[in-house]
């Protein structure tokens, strides 16, 4: 790929990150200062570098706490960071969630709770319920992230099982005021969704959670199975009035980091089209439409005349098919084809956001003795990219909106 491309590709994931700038969005969307305190709690990969730019914003006293994955700590002056495992929850994990409830414990009705939730805190907050252990609910975890099933059939189970999630830490701040201020990485953002929303409740029930794992065929472990089955410990409704005075502002998400990276490439005199904000399904099979609409695009000249920028967002999912295979949805959607990164500037569990891919990637992973197809059945994208030098590793950028895919076409 000729540098002059790769930069400017480079431009437009720097664009789409720009557009959830922390200060820039929270400044926006302050809620009034009240009469009590002000707690700050939160859970997210891009979580610390949104309590670092409350503080910067916010007028008045505040304290609170908020946990992100290990590695994307920030300064902070007034709010704890802590920091627990992604995408699998750990013991580091369970503290904190002990920590964000004792920070809304004993709260009243003049105090305000302003929860700054973004992507990756379904992980990050573990809390099994009663009889069940951290081990429990991350081998529930492990297998949601192998079955290949969208985020919100994940994220309707989660919240059936746990202590924290579907609005049960907004439950426990009440009567407090909550003001739930949210980054969204999830398809149509839905609030609810994002991080099995521990301040958002939803119309989801236990019955709409036995339904999609059965409609899913989910192999959920025995335990997990039958708490599911059972009526204990069920998500509260999103009707209930303990959440009566609550808000909940999306303030950041995919569509408007997309909207940001079409500006500029129309400002380098290319066409931008934007498929959708909300893409889903397996990784390779997304790669696979877009491929067949690029080399429409360059045979026939539909549904798009050359140059274009065909934008995409959206979560993907890989089903697990390898043994020990490296990468995530991005770069096994690259493997297939194009520049894929995701905006939180981490891909899976490894350190790249994506990768960069042209008409000669696959050629040049044959001549160094690779066959991309067995890398592409064993889940292991990343080893061909890091045999091209071809990984795309911004580091933690701080934000976290969604998947971005870019595709130029000259």
């Amino acid at each position: 790929m000729m540098l002059q491309d790769r930069m400017f590709l480079t431009g437009l994931f720097d664009a789409a990150v720009g557009a959830a700038e922390p200060e820039q969005i929270l400044a926006a969307h302050l809620p009034e200062p009240p009469k009590g305190r002000t707690v700050v709690v939160g859970a997210g990969k891009g979580v610390a570098q949104l309590a670092a730019a409350f503080e910067r914003v916010w007028r008045g006293p505040l304290s609170g706490v908020v946990v992100t994955r290990y590695g994307n700590v920030c300064p902070t002056q007034f709010i704890r960071v802590m920091e627990a495992s992604h995408p699998v929850p750990d013991e580091a994990g369970l503290k904190a969630t002990e920590a964000l409830f004792e920070t809304v414990k004993g709260l009243g009705p003049d105090d305000l709770v302003v929860a700054l939730i973004c992507g990756g805190g379904s992980a990050l907050l573990p809390s099994p319920p009663p009889g069940m252990t951290l081990e429990d609910e991350a081998e529930l975890n492990r297998v949601l992230l192998a079955s290949g099933a969208p985020i919100s059939v994940m994220n309707s189970i989660r919240k059936q099982v746990s202590g924290i999630k579907g609005g049960r830490l907004a439950a426990a701040a009440a009567p407090a005021k909550v003001v739930s201020l949210v980054v969204s990485d999830v398809p149509f953002d839905d609030p609810a969704q994002v991080a099995s929303g521990p301040t958002v409740p939803d119309l989801g029930t236990r019955e709409d959670a036995r339904r999609l794992a059965k409609t899913w065929k989910l192999r959920l472990p025995a335990k997990i199975q039958s708490w599911l089955d059972g009526e204990e410990g069920r998500a509260p409704l999103a009707t209930d009035p303990v959440f009566s005075r609550n808000e909940v502002r999306v303030i950041a998400s995919a569509h408007l980091s997309l909207e940001a990276a079409a500006e500029k490439v129309r400002q380098a005199g290319i066409y931008p089209v934007i498929l959708s904000d909300a893409i889903e399904g397996e990784s390779r099979d997304v790669a696979k439409v877009h491929a067949a609409m690029v080399r429409e695009v360059i045979l026939r000249g539909r549904p798009f005349r050359r140059p274009v920028v065909i934008l995409s967002g959206g979560e993907t999912t890989v089903t697990i098919r390898g043994q020990g295979g490296r990468g995530g949805r991005n770069t096994e959607f690259l493997l297939a084809f194009a520049l894929a990164a995701d905006t939180d500037g981490i891909d899976g569990s490894e350190d790249n956001a994506g990768a960069f891919a042209d008409g000669v990637s696959m050629e040049r992973l044959r001549e160094k003795g690779f066959n991309p197809t067995d890398l592409l059945m064993e889940n292991d994208a990343y080893t061909a990219f890091e045999a091209l030098g071809d990984l795309f590793v911004p580091g933690p950028t701080g934000t976290n909106v969604n998947d971005f895919r870019a595709v130029l076409v000259r």
